[in-house]
């Protein structure tokens, strides 16, 4: 029931996307601005209450090395000790709280603004301020570099269900590949009949204040941390001179699973400094739009988001200056259809087309990755690899794609080719090592991008 509603919300989004965009706040407008993404991320709508569990799969056939998870965390919202993180809240709520959420820039530019997102609630959702900054460490600011944000010159703004909101634009010098914090003061309760707008495994500390409004506060009140972002969509920024945005497109291969936590270790963005470190620099933001668990053809388990066929228009196209899309989706397609036949990979192979159809149709070229090995991982079988090894073939010979980046070759074990390097192997035999993200980053071929 959850998923239908969801596709019944994307149809809404998409048409309100549109609409926003055209509507964006044009405050100083110059006829040189340009504005394009500098950091993304896609969303899910996480519900009220839990889905029912799911029926159980087969037992993996090679256990992982991977340490258990730790156990759920407490609400945010009952003020737990200073230091509690929640590495995965799927049910907590915020009432009367401010969340500074960090996010890393890949391009700067001088002037930036900032897209929230109702896109999956289905009721209004009340900011009642909101401040950018550049942040110093940890949860503090540097207050010199910060400034209020407004949305359409109120400082307070209410979101419409399934919405989207543009602040107006703030002067602010915001390097390259530098750190972000915006807060945002959520008067009300999200704890009321509505999904949140979220991204779950951001691999990221987002901060939770006391109680009140905290927005730009030098000393950040800290009463608990999330590894989500909740609400954010976007970070743009005015820059006449870059070259456009690449979004990296995926599941949780690019959405960063295993890497390190603050670290910023995820092939987008070990991508982001290689292209603006090349000895040409390359000034293209990197939106990542990775969503673990993310399937092509259909719905995951709660929180992998909407099939990528459904959500490739306002993930991947959506984006201003959007110039080139990499596309890396398939592996849980594969997997979780353990023995099943379907889908085939005949039928991946029509789903990739159909992106990339999409994709030109928009002027956006489009750059295939294939699948990385997936040799013990728990819902590994011959039959899954079978289909992993007829999409990689494709992706390579058939020349369908505008460009292809062999992701599978720079990561697998050249003795045997079906599993992952083990220095790149992060310990499910899935999901890369920090060593392996960096070689697929490294594995890019920079002229993708002329």
């Amino acid at each position: 029931m959850f998923n239908e509603q969801r596709r019944i919300l994307l149809g809404t989004l998409i048409a309100l996307t549109l609409a926003t965009v055209a509507l964006a706040p044009a405050t100083h407008a110059q006829s040189s601005e340009r504005w394009v993404g500098t950091w993304a991320t896609a969303l899910i709508g996480r519900p009220q209450s839990p889905p029912p569990p799911n029926p159980p799969g087969p037992a993996p056939f090679m256990r992982n090395a991977c340490p258990a998870p730790p156990p759920p965390a407490a609400s945010p919202s009952v003020t737990p000790p200073a230091g509690t993180t929640f590495a995965a809240p799927p049910f907590t709520h915020f009432t009367n709280q401010t969340l500074r959420q960090i996010v890393r820039a890949t391009i700067g530019g001088s002037r930036v603004r900032v897209i929230l997102s109702n896109a999956f609630g289905t009721a209004p959702l009340t900011i009642g301020a909101a401040h950018i900054a550049l942040r110093d460490k940890e949860d503090a600011i540097q207050p010199s570099r910060g400034h209020p944000l407004t949305f359409s010159g109120r400082p307070s703004v209410t979101i419409p269900a399934l919405g989207i909101i543009y602040s107006d634009p703030v002067t602010l010098d915001l390097p390259a590949l530098s750190d972000v914090a915006i807060d945002v003061y959520l008067p009300g309760t999200t704890n009321v009949p509505s999904p949140l707008t979220m991204h779950t495994s951001a691999f990221q500390t987002t901060y939770i204040s006391e109680t009140g409004n905290h927005a730009g506060a030098p000393d950040f009140p800290t009463v608990a941390t999330a590894r989500s972002w909740f609400l954010l969509s976007r970070v743009e920024v005015d820059a006449p001179d870059a070259r456009g945005a690449i979004v990296t497109f995926g599941d949780s291969i690019t959405d960063g699973a295993a890497s390190t936590p603050d670290t910023n270790s995820r092939w987008p963005d070990v991508l982001a400094r290689r292209l603006l470190a090349s000895p040409v620099p390359r000034k293209l933001g990197i939106l990542n739009a990775g969503i673990g668990g993310n399937r092509v053809l259909s719905e995951g388990t709660y929180g992998s988001g909407i099939n990528a066929i459904a959500r490739f228009d306002i993930d991947a196209l959506g984006h201003p200056g959007v110039t080139h899309v990499i596309v890396m989706e398939g592996i849980n397609d594969i997997g979780n259809a353990r023995q099943n036949p379907t889908p085939t990979a005949q039928d991946l192979i029509a789903a990739h087309k159909q992106l990339i159809t999409r994709a030109r149709a928009r002027g956006v070229k489009i750059i295939g990755a294939t699948l990385t090995p997936f040799w013990g991982a728990a819902y590994y079988t011959e039959i899954g690899e079978a289909k992993r090894h007829a999409l990689n073939e494709w992706i390579r010979t058939s020349k369908s794609y505008d460009g292809v980046i062999d992701f599978d070759r720079a990561t697998r074990d050249p003795a045997d080719p079906k599993k992952l390097l083990a220095a790149y192997d992060s310990c499910d035999h899935l999901h890369p090592s920090d060593a392996g993200y960096k070689a697929m980053a490294e594995a890019v071929d920079l002229t993708l991008f002329q």
